[in-house]
């Protein structure tokens, strides 16, 4: 049956396979996930709270010889965790499955999202929404990976570190749920800001967003986004406000190319 003789029960229908397919998927992932979480936890979850973390090491070489760049060569600073909540740490695994199985399966739901509309569209736009598609599976996981990388241990080891400013007197303890809620969003938060230019694509495609907007608002935009940046950056010096700011802005100019051109006046 053609997609023009399907009527709306049929596409219906075949939107629920869609779900049933990602659902199965997200099912494996997450019973995989639950296996191998104890290693995850160990080697990738936790590794920002060591400090021989390679993001870490990385900035403390390069503070050693550009002056105005934070001091990351604390090689003392080893957070231990807490947990506060007895059932805490089975429901952290349970969900932490989760999530990371969302995170990996992200390619194949943009696959069955394109697989599901491919019928209505002409053959110039199956075309231009694979690649679109295609980069938007790879720029959710540069975001997660610039997240993970730089944004959480960035801002976790500042605000770890801030008690001591407050108050010598302060102990600091992370709760293992603090802790998580902080690296799941941050995580996943870079990871979705960094699907702007897909987005920009997608309210091009329904007339919403044309290329005169981003010359015309590129001042404001520039504005939102420092502001965006410093109450995002953990530290109040130049040189992390611009680790977090130039890639937001990047985001913004990569956009225009998804965008399509102003409509010709006659």
């Amino acid at each position: 049956m053609s997609d023009q003789d399907m009527t709306f029960w049929d596409h219906l229908e075949e939107f629920r396979w869609v779900l049933f397919r990602i659902v199965i998927a997200l099912l494996v992932f997450a019973v995989a996930g639950f296996v191998v979480m104890p290693w995850v936890f160990d080697h990738i979850i936790l590794a920002p709270a060591k400090p021989d973390f390679f993001m870490y090491e990385w900035m403390c070489r390069l503070s050693q010889s550009v002056s105005f760049i934070p001091d990351f060569c604390d090689t003392d600073l080893e957070i231990k965790l807490v947990n506060l909540d007895l059932t805490a740490p089975f429901f952290r695994h349970l969900s932490t499955s989760f999530w990371l199985a969302i995170v990996l399966i992200c390619p194949y739901i943009l696959f069955e999202v394109w697989r599901f509309i491919r019928p209505a569209l002409y053959a110039h736009e199956k075309r231009n929404v694979r690649w679109v598609f295609i980069f938007g599976s790879i720029m959710f996981f540069v975001g997660c990976s610039v997240g993970y990388s730089l944004i959480f241990p960035t801002t976790f080891r500042f605000l770890y570190t801030y008690s001591g400013a407050l108050s010598e007197t302060i102990q600091q303890q992370v709760s293992l749920d603090s802790y998580m809620d902080n690296f799941l969003i941050l995580v996943l938060a870079m990871g979705l800001v960094f699907e702007l230019p897909l987005i920009s694509w997608l309210l091009s495609q329904i007339g919403i967003l044309r290329k005169s907007f981003f010359s015309t608002y590129r001042r404001h935009a520039i504005v939102a986004l420092l502001i965006a940046a410093a109450i995002i950056t953990p530290t109040g010096d130049p040189f992390t406000l611009a680790l977090f700011f130039f890639p937001l802005y990047g985001l913004y100019e990569l956009s225009i190319f998804f965008v399509k051109p102003d409509d010709k006046k006659t």
